[in-house]
This record gives structure tokens, sequence and C-alpha cells, in this order.
């Protein structure tokens, strides 16, 4: 928890300051029962009116201070909290944009997004509650114990009974229930996925008629959350009536022994009232202190979430963006000596997979070069594209760029060398010039439209209602599946890198734009080494160099020619899509597989 605490250290002042004033508020309320019993014994004792009012003035003012008190108090608590909420979850967000595909892949996506909102929400509340009442409650308990003893030692000794069992009672509830909110949490982790899945595929379900199944898991998901709320929210509810009996009990006890003090020992009435109401004054502080206790311990159960977040370490790491120079590996590439990208015996295995997922590639790609990727389903041909950015390292061999290890590469400096289409088309709220300036924030409106043009995109853009300021929904629902990806295309293609990667960023288009797409790129991306992934042949026909990939092993790499004649399982995946020249338009099959 050192580890969250720390999102305090820019706000010392109000966790100082709302503690002090709550703890101020406290001492005056501490001497309202002293007041009332002054009152009791001497004003209505004596039949003295002057000193009645005097007293109630006084406690009017008291009443007053610690109204200005507790305002300060929440101020400053408030402001705290709010501060910590907005570090902690700014540097969570920073950290989990930061971490590898590694990290994501084994967390999972709804159980980060739980704990960047319920969770640090949770926290942040927690805190607020902390500063607001952690001092001040259990000083006016243990003042109210000392106040008694100021009034009558031989009556406060109830106090000194009552209060060790409430403490145990207190502290027992607190270290049962902390594991028990983890699991909450946990279960909450799943109704998040079970949500954004659902939401984010709506059209899916709906097409399959999948709502009715969808609502039972649903429902079994929340109603298992619903199950762990109301067993730990019985043990935490324990924790008032339990206190009550306690305070009940020893409040009987209190009057019980006053009584006999004040007939034989001269105690007076004022005096137990006193004592009576430092006794209420406890019990109205345990339930707030009950309160706290259950925010405390969801928050404390959440901060341990949120800290094993914050210590995952990434398993990539990069060096310093600028340790080697992009111009001088560039200028050594203009001779053509060095391969633009070289996979040299290279391996990768996913974490947790029994399996390499690649095996023994060795490949060279020269400046200008396009490379195809084609094999089956679950072949690795994205894994051997996502390679390159390093959005994962090779577990074996090596990787190299410009001549250079990938590892020796800053981020910034190696993915500006990159502009990726990415299997899935995605596009962000806002309009369309901001989505492809993704690629080159400083693009101007003619480099956009050069790029729209060769992504085959101006004209659907130039049709739309604003143009380049055409604004999408979140998602981009509002373009078609071609659509979206040929603006992909534009993003990647308007930064005019030295590799471009369009992993299966044509499936969406028919053969005759995916031609058009085609030859317009190689026009625009002169200079530049391209791979392409697809499961078509027609794509990747023209390529200088066919990668041919077979459940992770390498078994073609040649033009379209060599590998019609030398690999089978290229010449099997050609003929499937081509058995004549009218069956793909007669059986709607061509290019599915």
């Amino acid at each position: 928890m050192k580890s969250i605490l720390k999102y305090l250290k820019n706000y010392k002042l109000q966790t100082v300051m709302a503690p002090l004033f709550k703890m101020l508020e406290a001492t005056f309320e501490l001497f309202v029962p002293l007041v009332v019993a002054k009152m009791i014994d001497v004003g209505i004792a004596e039949n003295d009116k002057v000193y009645i009012y005097k007293m109630g003035g006084m406690l009017i003012l008291l009443a007053l201070i610690g109204l200005i008190c507790s305002v300060t108090a929440q101020y400053f608590a408030a402001k705290a909290a709010m501060g910590f909420g907005r570090e902690l979850r700014s540097d969570l967000f920073k950290h989990i944009m930061s971490i590898s595909y590694n990290e994501i892949d084994k967390n999972g996506t709804a159980t980060l997004i739980t704990r960047m909102t319920s969770d640090v929400n949770q926290m942040q509340t927690g805190v607020n509650m902390v500063l607001r009442l952690f001092l001040r409650s259990p000083f006016i308990v243990f003042g109210a114990v000392i106040m008694a003893f100021t009034v009558d030692v031989k009556t406060a000794v109830v106090f000194v009974i009552v209060l060790p069992i409430l403490i145990a009672i207190v502290f027992g509830i607190i270290f049962s229930t902390v594991p028990l909110y983890k699991k909450v949490q946990g279960r909450l982790d799943k109704v998040t996925l079970i949500t954004r899945e659902n939401l984010v595929g709506a059209r899916v379900v709906r097409a399959f008629n999948h709502q009715e199944a969808d609502i039972k898991d649903f429902d079994e998901a929340t109603t298992g959350l619903m199950k762990s709320q109301l067993f730990v929210g019985h043990i935490s509810a324990l924790l008032n009536p339990i206190t009550f009996v306690v305070i009940n009990l020893g409040t009987v006890a209190l009057i019980h022994k006053g009584a006999i003090r004040v007939e034989a020992f001269g105690l007076s009435q004022g005096q137990v009232i006193a004592l009576v109401n430092y006794m209420s004054q406890i019990l109205i502080e345990l339930i707030k202190l009950a309160n706290l206790i259950v925010t405390t311990t969801k928050a404390i159960a959440c901060g341990h979430r949120v800290a094993a977040i914050l210590g995952e370490e990434s398993s990539i790491t990069y060096v310093a963006d600028g340790v080697g120079s992009t111009d001088e590996a560039g200028n050594v590439n203009e001779s053509g000596s060095i391969p633009r990208v070289s996979f040299n015996n290279i391996s990768f295995k996913y974490k947790g997979s029994g399996e390499n997922s690649l095996e023994g590639l060795n490949l060279s790609v020269y400046e200008g070069e396009t490379v195809g990727i084609i094999g089956g389903t679950g072949a690795g041909k994205s894994t051997l594209v996502n390679l390159i950015p390093r959005f994962y390292d090779v577990s074996d061999g090596e990787l190299l760029v410009d001549g250079k290890n990938v590892k020796d590469y800053g981020k910034k400096e190696l993915r500006h060398k990159i502009g990726i289409v990415p299997q899935k088309a995605v596009l962000f709220k806002g309009s369309i010039a901001d989505n492809i300036r993704w690629g080159k924030k400083d693009a101007d409106d003619k480099e956009i439209n050069e790029a729209l043009k060769a992504a085959q995109a101006y004209d659907f853009v130039m049709e739309k209602d604003g143009n380049l300021e055409f604004m999408l929904n979140q998602g981009a629902t509002n373009l078609s599946g071609g659509q979206k990806q040929r603006l992909c295309i534009a993003r990647a293609l308007v930064r005019k890198p030295d590799i471009l990667i369009l992993d299966d960023s044509s499936s969406a288009l028919d053969f005759a734009t995916d031609a058009k797409l085609r030859a317009s790129i190689k026009d625009y991306s002169k200079g530049m080494t391209t791979f392409i992934v697809s499961q078509r042949t027609s794509s990747i026909r023209y390529a200088d160099k066919i990668v041919v990939l077979d459940d992770g092993n390498v078994v073609g790499i040649g033009s379209h020619d060599e590998l019609m004649k030398d690999c089978d399982v290229y010449k099997e995946i050609y003929n499937s899509q081509n058995q004549s020249n009218d069956a793909p338009a007669a059986n709607g099959k061509a290019g599915d597989r």
C-alpha cells in the first residue's frame, strides 16, 4: 500500500489540516456534556435563569465553532481525496499504457477497466472518510472515557470495561471482511467483462439472436456478485447491532451505578447526565466508525488490487530514445547493403502457451520490397508482423531493423519507422482529420488528402458532410467496415514510414477495390518496405517475396511462381480460391480461406 499512499504527498497540508480541524471539532464537542451538567446542577437546581441562558449561549457558541471546524475539515479532506484519485487514476492509466501486450493479455481488459474506475473510486472515498473520521472518532471515544474520569472515577470504570470489548469487535470485523471485499471486486471484474463484451459486440449478439443466453450469463454473474456482497454485508452489518448492545448494556450499568452513588455518595444528577452523554457520544462515534470501517476495508481491498497492477513490470523494456541515431541507420541502409528487416532464426511463444506460435524463421527484406504473408487461420501471420514493432519480444533468435536489434531502439524511434494497419480496424470518436493525424500530428490537409487517395478513401470522405471534419461516432459505427479499413490505411500512410505493415487490412474490401488499393499503395509507398498479411493469394501474388506459414512453421518463401512449383500448402490455398474463372462468383467462396 505504500506505493498507493505516495499519491497523497502533494496534499500534505490537506492531509494534516483535515484531521486537525476534525480534532478541534471533537474537542469542543467533548465540553458539551460538562456544560449541560453545570446547567442542570446550578441553573436548574437553583432556578437561575441567567445562568441557564449563559450556559445555553455557551452551547450555541460551541456548536458554531464545531460547525466551522467541520466545514473546513470537509473542504481539506475533499481536496486531498479528489487530488489523490486524479493522480492515482492518471498514473494507473499511464502505467497500463506502458506495459506490454503480455501483461494486458494476462490481466484482461475488463479487470483493468474495473481497477481504473470502481477500485479507484472506492479508494478515493476511503481517503475522504479516513481524513474526516479516522482520528476524530477514536479521539472522541478515548476522550469521552478520559472526561468521564474527570466527572467521577469510580463510575467511569464502566467505560474501561466497555471500551476493550468494543475494540475487539471492531478489529475482528475489519480483519474478517478485507479478504471478502477482494472477492467481491473480483466478481465485479466478471460483471464488467460480460457487460463490455455485450456492448462492444451488440451487433453480433443480435445477429445470432443470443440476447437471452447473454442475459442469463449476466444474471448469473450479477447474482454471484449480489451473494458475495450480501455475505460480506451481513458480517459488516453485525458491527452496529453488536456495538449497540454493548453500549446500551454499558449505559444501563452506568445509570445503575450512578444512581447508587447519587444517593449514597453525593454524585449530582448533572454529573450522571454528563456520564450518560459521554456514553452516547461513544455510541454515535462507533456508528460512524462502523461506516468508516466498511468503507476503509473496501478501499484497502481495492488498494491491493490497484497496487498489483502498478507493480506489474512490463516484460518489454526500451532503451532511451536517441540512443543510436535513426539517421545514421538510414544512411547505411541507402546503399542497400543492409536489409531493412532481418529475421534471424526467430521463434516465438506466447506466455502460458505450451508450443511455439512461430518457429525457425529466417528472412531478409530490403528497402522497397513487398513481402506477402499467407497461411491458414492460426498459422502465425499476425504474430510475425507484431514482432517488428516489438509488441512482443522474440523468444529465440534476433530481429533487426536497419541492421540494429529492435531491443536497442527507443520506443518512439522504433515506432516512428513503422506504419501499422491492425487486423481490427480501430478508429476513435472525433473528426476524420483528427483520426488521420494519429499517424502524423502535424499533417496538413494536402498530406491527408494524398493519403486518403492512396487508401482509396478520398471519394467517400468528400461525400460526407464536412469532408475531413466529418465526425465519427465511438468505434466509427457510422462507417462501413471497408470505409473504416481504408481510413486506417490512410492513417498509416500519412506518416510515410520506412516499414508499412498491412495486417489483413483489406478483408472487408471487394476484389476490385482491393486491386486498386494495392496499385495505389505501390505508387505512394515507393521506398517503403511493405508487409502484407492476407488470406487472399490475389492480394499478395505480385509481392517480391511471399512467406507461407503453416501452424507456426515456415513452409515456403519465394515468389508466386516459385511457390506454385515447390510449396504444396501455397498451391492448395491458391487452387482453392481459383478453381475456375467462374467458381468464385458462382459459389461465393472466393477469399473464404
